[in-house]
């Protein structure tokens, strides 16, 4: 009997001592390099935010980050890869908005998204920007929505990928400014420039740093943007929604960790990220590249996501997108 009961005095020992141990542990954090999955190819406009934004944090932690980039398939197998790493802060995801708001609408098998992975920290925001081939004679919303209105299915709307924020919103458009216009789908951004610049379509949203060298040759012409923005870049260009009341959208770049990462495990990474966005080096370089820099905890992040996916759902099942 005595035996029993020393046995179970040890069990409870035992278990007592887990809780000051795992509390060690993540006062600790992080004690070995972070692993920051991206999931887009190397050199593309949120690979580069996001090792900006590694080194930054690295600094402020005090330990090394090791960015992987994971592109293809619209950025699932990396946000599974994610979702599937030990709850442990040393794995996380730095991904843009459609990543989480809107592909995933489009998996055959749904799940919800926070169920999955946790929101961190969102750390910019930016609008996508209206642009036409110069071979129109459009140079304005309104213009353009007058040739849509006259000319049903007419006018041509390219995006890089069936499903992409590019594509929504140009769904979103033509719904809220009840229009009717013709989606080309390309398989990459390269090609929908060169026959944007040769007129073979006419219209494309997408984020500033993709158009502004066109911008500047003048082979594509911008007419406004998806929201308020005080990105340098930006600045003079009309907001779509004096023209097209209630059409908004943002694109945006956030931290996320696998679900059931601990609490001041996710509180750590968000305080660096706060003091990553202090340094003016790095607001230089987000401004560089037309996004302005928005620090949202997890909570307003995960908000966010719900009132987007919520938006895009509409979208995906009134236009009928579904990937081949």
């Amino acid at each position: 009997m005595s035996t029993q009961v020393n046995h179970g005095r040890r069990r409870l020992l035992g278990a007592a001592a887990i809780i000051p141990f795992a509390a060690i542990a993540q006062e600790r954090y992080p004690s070995k390099p972070i692993r920051m999955v991206i999931p887009f190819a190397v050199g593309g406009a949120t690979d580069v935010l996001g090792r900006e934004l590694a080194q930054a944090m690295g600094a402020t932690l005090r330990q090394s980050f090791v960015a992987e980039n994971m592109g293809g398939g619209a950025g699932v197998p990396a946000l599974n890869t994610v979702a599937r790493a030990a709850p442990d802060g040393y794995t996380i995801l730095f991904c843009a908005s459609g990543n989480i708001t809107s592909q995933p609408l489009l998996s055959k098998n749904r799940v919800d998204i926070l169920t999955e992975v946790t929101p961190v920290a969102m750390v910019d925001s930016a609008p996508h920007v209206l642009v036409v081939s110069a071979k129109t004679p459009i140079k304005s919303v309104a213009e353009l929505i007058a040739y849509a209105k006259a000319n049903p299915g007419a006018l041509n709307f390219a995006s890089a990928g069936v499903g992409g924020l590019a594509h929504l919103g140009t769904e979103l458009f033509a719904r809220t400014a009840g229009i009717e216009v013709t989606h080309i789908p390309y398989k990459g951004a390269g090609q929908v420039m060169t026959d944007l610049a040769a007129g073979r379509v006419q219209a494309i949203f997408g984020t500033m740093p993709s158009f502004t060298a066109m911008i500047g040759s003048r082979s594509i012409r911008a007419l406004g943007i998806t929201a308020p923005s005080n990105a340098s870049p930006l600045k003079g260009l009309p907001l779509i929604s004096e023209t097209v009341p209630g059409f908004t959208y943002s694109s945006w770049n956030a931290l996320f960790a696998p679900a059931r990462t601990p609490a001041p495990v996710i509180d750590r990474l968000y305080e660096a990220a706060g003091q990553a966005l202090r340094d003016p080096g790095l607001a230089r370089h987000f401004d560089e590249q037309g996004v302005d820099l928005v620090l949202k905890n997890g909570d307003q992040l995960a908000e966010i996501v719900r009132k987007e996916t919520a938006v895009w759902d509409r979208i995906i099942k009134d236009a009928g997108i579904q990937l081949n």
